[in-house]
């Protein structure tokens, strides 16, 4: 892996630029008090980086998932396609049940490496320790009793699909059940029982390899789709609190991209939010005739492109103020802390989150995203609990 690690660490300034819009340059549990006692241990490391807790009525469990599909030939290393997922939902009660870390062990010592090139401005390693930052969801919860709405999540390029805890826990938090659905080969690092995957992308892709990417990511939620529907995915306890008749999609950047693609033409997904994603990839989703939230920041540097690939398209527009790209993900609660440690400069903040209050775009967010699906998933007839309209 290191001899990768070499290659790979000198192009990922270009793969940057290619997992992210063209513009811009394995299961848990271990010990019980494992990633509390790390998260101790390591406050001389930097600022002790903290997720805002959700907001919703419920706490929030956790499993992971690891699902192969047979039927289809990884595109980027070959052999059976592998596919990691956390799934997030109400818990009858969190207490004895440790919370999870964002990042594993292994992903955080890979992440630190390549963080500061996939986002330019992030500290180098050794400045932080990722592997010390906690989510809010409790391994191995017992869910909630209901049949409940399902989200799948696509991450951002580059992006590993727990950078969308933030969000995905606030929307567990009032109902949900939320997927969020790692893609092996375009994404930095992703877990596996099989081994750490790291990026397979050196440098910007040719549009061949663009579309292998997009079509990759769309063949991956489908196939998710596929298990939730025939009600294997995951243990039966998960199962029978997923509804196959309620499922949305919400995704960022490529991942809203994905999403989007995903669902055109799939009628077994009713709702769809796009996080600043570009629609222009050919041919363009005329037609569409779900629900669409499509979602920008004002300080995104592509702001004309993303409108001009949403033009014609039916659906809520809405607006992240003092916000850029990726307020939409965990850094938008991450950057400013590390910003306010002198370890993230002015400008830096600026280009990934913005300059406005994080706890105000957070909210925002939250309350956009979350009263989109309460509203075309018929949460309020079929929940049967205190959700409430976010």
């Amino acid at each position: 892996m290191t001899s990768r690690r070499i290659l790979l660490k000198g192009a990922l300034l270009g793969t940057a630029a290619a997992l992210l819009p063209a513009a811009e340059a394995p299961a848990w549990p271990g010990p019980a008090n494992g990633a509390g006692a790390r998260h101790a241990a390591v406050a001389d490391r930097g600022p002790l980086l903290r997720l805002p807790a959700p907001s919703g009525p419920y706490p929030v469990g956790l499993r992971t998932v690891h699902l192969t599909d047979p039927g289809r030939t990884d595109p980027w290393v070959g052999g059976v396609r592998e596919l990691m997922l956390t799934v997030l939902y109400p818990a009858c009660s969190v207490r004895g049940f440790r919370r999870a870390p964002q990042l594993t062990p292994a992903e955080a010592e890979v992440f630190a490496e390549y963080a500061p090139h996939v986002h330019p401005g992030l500290p180098g390693p050794g400045a932080v320790d990722w592997g010390a930052v906690l989510t809010h969801g409790h391994v191995g919860a017992p869910p909630l009793p209901g049949r409940r709405p399902v989200l799948l999540y696509s991450p951002g390029g580059g992006d590993s699909r727990t950078l969308g805890s933030t969000l995905a826990e606030d929307l567990a938090s009032r109902g949900r059940v939320v997927v969020l659905v790692d893609h092996p080969g375009d994404a930095t690092q992703v877990e596996l029982p099989t081994g750490m995957r790291t990026t397979v992308l050196a440098g910007p892709p040719d549009p061949a390899t663009f579309r292998t990417m997009t079509d990759t990511r769309v063949a991956d939620l489908r196939f998710v789709v596929d298990r939730l529907v025939r009600g294997s995915l995951g243990e039966p306890a998960l199962a029978r609190v997923m509804d196959p008749a309620r499922i949305g999609m919400y995704g960022h950047s490529a991942g809203g991209t994905a999403v989007v693609y995903a669902a055109h033409g799939d009628r077994r997904i009713g709702a769809v939010a796009n996080l600043e994603g570009y629609l222009d990839r050919e041919p363009p989703p005329l037609g569409f005739d779900r629900p669409l939230l499509l979602f920008r920041t004002d300080g995104f540097a592509e702001a004309a492109r993303v409108e001009s690939s949403w033009a014609g398209l039916p659906g809520r527009r809405a607006l992240l103020a003092a916000a850029n790209h990726w307020a939409f993900t965990d850094y938008g609660s991450l950057v400013p802390p590390l910003h306010a440690a002198g370890l993230v400069t002015a400008e830096a903040r600026a280009a990934l989150v913005g300059t406005g209050d994080p706890a105000a775009t957070l909210a925002t967010l939250r309350r956009e995203v979350g009263t989109f699906f309460a509203r075309h998933l018929r949460e309020d007839r079929r929940d049967g609990g205190r959700a409430g309209a976010q």
